[in-house]
C-alpha cells in the first residue's frame, strides 16, 4: 500500500526510532511551539527516482549534496532494501540540507514529480543475447512508464537505464511524451571519462579539457577529436594526427580507455554507480535550475548527420526547465559522421525487433 507523500515525509520508517507515546509528544510539541498560521506545503522541485539499487542511490546522494530538490521519492520492488537505503539517507538529515525522502513500491508516492529518473532494469545474464535483453526490459518498462504518466503526467524522464539509448526510445515510445521531456543520460559520462583521461595526460583540470563523446553510449560511441580543445586551442592544430592510428602519441588510446574503463570497474567491483550518479545530478540541475547548459545526452536524432531511423543517440543537447530546449549543430568531421551513422544502423537492427 502507498504512502501519502506529505503523511511520509513526517513520519519515520516503522523500527526506525523508539517512539514517545503521542499525548506526550503533543504536550512538548504544544509548550514548544505557538501555531501561527496554516498552510499547505507547496513543492516545486520534486525528484523521483525509480530504483534503489547501486546506480539509483548513488544519484539520490548526488542530487540531495547538491540540495537540489525539496522532495525525494525512491521506488523499487524490494521493499526491504528500499525502506533500509530511505532510513539511512533519512539519518543523514542534520548534515545536509535534506528534502522530504518519502519510498514505498507504489508510484502514487511519486505523484506530481518535475522529475522522474528511471535506473531500474534487468541485467544482461551470461549468454543473454542484447536483443533479449532488451526486450525483458520493454516489460520492465511497461510497468514502470504506466506508473509514472498515471502520477506525474507532465514530468520528464531521464533514463539511466541500460542500453539507455535504445531503452530511451521505449520510455519515449510508451509514454508518448514530446521528445523534449524524454532524455537518455547517454555520452553524458562517456564524455567526463573522455575529459577526465585528456586532463590527466596533460595535466590539466577535467574541467578545462573540451572535448565530446557522441552517438551511442557504450562501445559504437564516438570521440570528435576534431573538437578537443584546451582553452580554445585545437588540439588537432598541434597534431594534425590526434586520434588516429598514425598518431605517435596515441591519444586513440584514451577513448579505447573510455569503452574499456566500465569494463574493467565492473570486473573489480560489481558495478559501477558513482561517476554515472553525479553525472546523473548534473543533468538535473540544468533542467531544475533552467541553466541552459549544454549536454551530450540521448535524443531522438533522424534527420540530422544523414540519419533516417527513429534512434536515440547522444548529441549536444540544451537542458532547461523543458528539458532539451535546442540541439547544437555540432560540425563533424566526415570518418566521425561515418561512425556515427553506424551507431544509429546498429541500435535500429534491436528496435525494429522490439515489441512494444
Amino acid at each position: 500500500m502507498a504512502v501519502c507523500p506529505h503523511q511520509a515525509a513526517r513520519t519515520p520508517l516503522r523500527g526506525a526510532w523508539l517512539f514517545t507515546p503521542v499525548s506526550k509528544m503533543a504536550t512538548v510539541k504544544n509548550e514548544l511551539i505557538k501555531h501561527f498560521t496554516s498552510e499547505e506545503p507547496v513543492h516545486h522541485n520534486k525528484i523521483s527516482i525509480i530504483g534503489a539499487g547501486s546506480v539509483g542511490m548513488a544519484c539520490a546522494v548526488s542530487i540531495l549534496l547538491k540540495g537540489l530538490s525539496d522532495e525525494l521519492a525512491l521506488v523499487d520492488v524490494d521493499e526491504g532494501k528500499l525502506k533500509g537505503e530511505t532510513m539511512d539517507l533519512q539519518h543523514g538529515s542534520p548534515f545536509m540540507k535534506m528534502p522530504n525522502i518519502v519510498c514505498s513500491k507504489d508510484y502514487l508516492v511519486t505523484a506530481n514529480s518535475n522529475l522522474v529518473i528511471i535506473t531500474a532494469g534487468a541485467r544482461q545474464e551470461k549468454g543473454e543475447t542484447r536483443l533479449n535483453l532488451v526486450q525483458r526490459n520493454v516489460a520492465i518498462f511497461k510497468l514502470m512508464i504506466s506508473g509514472i504518466i498515471q502520477y506525474s503526467p507532465r514530468c520528464k524522464l531521464i533514463v539511466v537505464s541500460n542500453p539507455v539509448d535504445i531503452l530511451t526510445y521505449v520510455a519515449w515510445k510508451l509514454s508518448a511524451f514530446p521528445k523534449n521531456r524524454v532524455i537518455g543520460s547517454g555520452c553524458n559520462l562517456d564524455t567526463a571519462r573522455f575529459r577526465f583521461l585528456i586532463g590527466q595526460k596533460l595535466g590539466i583540470h577535467a574541467e578545462s579539457c573540451h572535448g565530446w563523446v557522441l552517438g551511442e553510449h557504450g562501445d559504437s560511441s564516438v570521440p570528435v577529436w576534431s573538437g578537443v580543445n584546451i582553452a580554445g586551442i585545437p588540439l588537432q592544430d598541434l597534431n594534425s594526427d590526434i586520434g588516429t592510428d598514425k598518431d605517435p602519441e596515441r591519444w586513440n588510446h584514451l577513448h579505447k580507455e573510455v569503452i574499456a574503463s566500465a569494463y574493467e570497474i565492473i570486473k573489480m567491483k560489481g558495478y559501477t554507480n558513482w561517476a554515472i550518479g553525479l553525472s546523473v545530478a548534473d543533468l538535473t540541475e540544468s533542467i531544475l535550475k533552467d541553466l541552459r547548459r549544454t549536454h551530450p545526452v540521448s535524443t531522438i536524432i533522424k534527420g540530422l548527420y544523414g540519419i533516417n531511423e527513429e534512434v536515440f543517440l547522444s548529441v549536444p543537447c540544451v537542458l532547461g526547465e523543458n528539458g532539451i530546449t535546442d540541439l547544437i549543430k555540432i560540425k563533424l568531421a566526415p570518418e566521425e559522421e561515418a561512425r556515427l551513422k553506424k551507431s544509429a544502423k546498429t541500435l535500429w537492427e534491436i528496435q525494429k525487433e522490439l515489441k512494444l
